[in-house]
């Protein structure tokens, strides 16, 4: 069974690889460079700056690691959305919420996600009420400021 927070789209993968070169490329030569300059000034056990870049460094590879598991267990999920006008994995939704305020999401992984720009991560309390919905249902939602209801206008 695939666990639902290992989904990501295509172009999430491509970001986590792209995030990935970065940090083993330019953020591996930073740090060394780093290390480099602060053994230059000479005494190691009471240089702060030599053990802040090797705390850095430690950082940056703990980072990395991460990284290369998300990628390592990533499901990519082709962009199937609407299956039968129901709200799944990548599809974008409208609805209404009870104020009359009209919201257009795209339901995506949570390493997709950004409410701002109408991403919204299938692991959300509000995506989760979404998913399997169809057109004119409504579901309820308990969110930090409330509960929220909204009906679904359309599903694409």
């Amino acid at each position: 069974m695939t666990d639902a927070a290992n989904l990501i789209t295509a172009e999430g993968l491509q970001s986590l690889n792209a995030e990935l070169a970065e940090l083993e490329g330019e953020g591996r030569r930073e740090i060394a460079e780093r290390i480099k300059t602060a053994r230059e000034w000479g005494d190691l056990k009471e240089n702060s700056e030599y053990h802040d870049a090797k705390n850095e460094q430690a950082h940056l590879e703990t980072k990395i690691a991460r990284v290369r598991e998300k990628i390592a267990a990533a499901v990519v999920v082709e962009d199937t959305p609407a299956a039968g006008g129901v709200v799944g994995f990548g599809s974008t939704v409208r609805v209404r919420a009870e104020d009359g305020a009209e919201h257009t999401w795209r339901i995506v992984s949570s390493h997709d996600a950004a409410p701002a720009e109408g991403r919204l991560s299938a692991d959300s309390p509000v995506a989760v009420a979404l998913l399997g919905r169809g057109l004119d249902d409504s579901v309820s939602v308990a969110l930090p400021r409330g509960k929220r209801k909204f009906t679904v206008l359309s599903v694409d």
